[in-house]
């Protein structure tokens, strides 16, 4: 049997998010994107509510598609916060098409948003060496550098703890504690 992360075996959806994605090195510009908007609207609620709730996203936000995003009206905003399937906090809906229009300006200025997002790492992930969940730290210097930079860009819903946990989801850092099979695959 696997030794895994505490956290990821709170159900199956959890373990599956787990072994497959958290804290893998993502460079992709709509899953980025797809993170960014989904770690906002996981603000004060458990990350296991926003991945039940995925899919149900991924059709209401056009696959993340970031154009798409930015061009909501007030209309389609007013029509996401009737959509039991989301997390329906209008400024959580607001933030996620003012963050998309961020996004593309990001994408005009450096080429991608990975480039961007990525070169706070110097392009490569962070592998840390946690013994037990609580020795992980819920925000660094880095993720307090990210979010004053993409605040200072337009964006809302970035504070520091949501940066690491991005930062985390997306492999910019590998916060798999040491004895998670999952450390020992994405260090190498």
């Amino acid at each position: 049997m696997k030794t895994r992360c505490k956290w990821a075996i709170g159900s199956e959806l959890e373990t599956h998010y787990h072994d497959h994605e958290w804290g893998t090195p993502l460079f992709d510009e709509n899953r980025l994107f797809e993170f960014l908007i989904l770690e906002g609207a996981q603000a004060g609620l458990s990350w296991v509510t926003v991945l039940r709730k995925r899919e149900a996203y991924r059709t209401a936000y056009d696959n993340f598609d970031p154009q798409k995003v930015a061009a909501f009206t007030t209309q389609k905003a007013e029509e996401l916060q009737q959509n039991s399937g989301i997390i329906r906090n209008r400024l959580k809906i607001a933030s996620s098409i003012k963050n998309a229009q961020a996004f593309l300006k990001i994408q005009e200025e450096f080429g991608s948003f990975s480039d961007y997002y990525w070169q706070f790492s110097e392009g490569k992930p962070i592998i840390n060496h946690w013994k037990n969940r609580e020795a992980v730290p819920a925000e660094t210097a880095l993720s307090n550098q990210l979010s004053k930079e993409l605040k200072s860009r337009g964006f809302n819903f970035v504070g520091p703890t949501i940066c690491y946990a991005l930062m985390q989801a997306t492999g910019m850092v590998n916060d798999h504690t040491t004895d998670c099979f999952r450390h020992t695959e994405l260090s190498n």
